[in-house]
């Protein structure tokens, strides 16, 4: 298989659910997408979850081009095959002394993707690190299969859209921080069991995670959701989604409203369906 790991970093990945740091840009070409970023913000509003802040791909060029990366398509290759194709995407952005974290959970909670080969990569535009809330894994977690998780709300500042959290009990003592400089990125499982404390640090924590599947998975709910080719051969398991022309278009921001609507409807049914059973599915 073509790629750009090693073999200890792929024995890595497979025993212990991820791989980090690697290297994706520049300091200076990570400015430059801060600078993107934080100007995007002042054009178009916040970058929230569930809103611009999710499938964010669709809507800005310059979030295209970081999903498309090279460096980041060649580490994806080395773990899923060549043919890969962008899931979903989250803008996760958590603003200096902000209490906003997000919980124990497997990025497959709701996911509805048959095999479970979906891998996120979650690359950093600052600093992210222990103090300002950098992810956190539970090494391995991934072997035991999909954990029942509970979507009900604690008052606390989830950044997750249904607020899920594993309901297993989870033993912290056992999880790795991922501290990434700005430029870096990480790759997890999805069935790994990973979440992030809130940002004590003086500077925002900026990161988005790309969640990249072989095109040969499927969707098992009843809708027919999107997908974006990055990479090799689309298998048609999901309907195509255009590539921004520019940030925020008319037709850009159409398709993105609609395509995000019926992606989260689509969790809602997951949820729905899986919600009542009780411990290890």
């Amino acid at each position: 298989m073509a790629g750009s790991l090693n073999a200890r970093q792929i024995e890595h990945y497979r025993s212990d659910g991820y791989v980090s740091p690697l290297r994706a840009f520049s300091a200076e070409q990570t400015l430059a997408y801060r600078r993107r970023l934080e100007e995007s913000e002042a054009r178009f509003g916040p970058l929230q979850v569930g809103k611009l802040g999710s499938k964010s791909h669709l809507v800005f060029t310059w979030v295209d081009e970081i999903a498309r990366h090279p460096a980041v398509l060649d580490a994806v290759e080395s773990l899923i095959g060549p043919d890969i194709l962008i899931y979903t995407l989250t803008m996760w952005l958590k603003n200096a002394r902000d209490d906003a974290y997000v919980g124990w959970h497997q990025d497959a909670s709701y996911f509805g993707l048959e095999p479970k080969e979906q891998i996120t990569a979650w690359v950093a535009l600052s600093e992210s690190s222990p103090e300002s809330g950098c992810v956190q894994v539970i090494p391995g977690s991934h072997h035991h299969g999909l954990m029942h998780h509970s979507s009900q709300q604690t008052g606390r500042k989830s950044m997750l859209p249904r607020s899920q959290s594993v309901t297993n009990a989870i033993d912290e003592s056992a999880a790795v921080d991922q501290p990434l400089k700005p430029g870096e990125f990480s790759l997890h499982h999805t069935l790994l069991i990973h979440g992030s404390g809130p940002n004590r640090s003086s500077d925002r924590r900026l990161g988005i995670g790309i969640s990249y599947i072989p095109a040969r998975v499927r969707f098992t709910g009843s809708a027919r959701l999107t997908a974006m080719r990055v990479r090799g051969i689309d298998h048609g398991n999901f309907d195509p989604e255009p590539r921004p022309q520019a940030d925020c278009d008319a037709a850009a921001l159409a398709f993105h409203e609609a395509t995000l609507r019926n992606y989260f409807e689509s969790k809602k049914e997951l949820a729905a369906a899986y919600e009542p059973v009780k411990g290890a599915a």
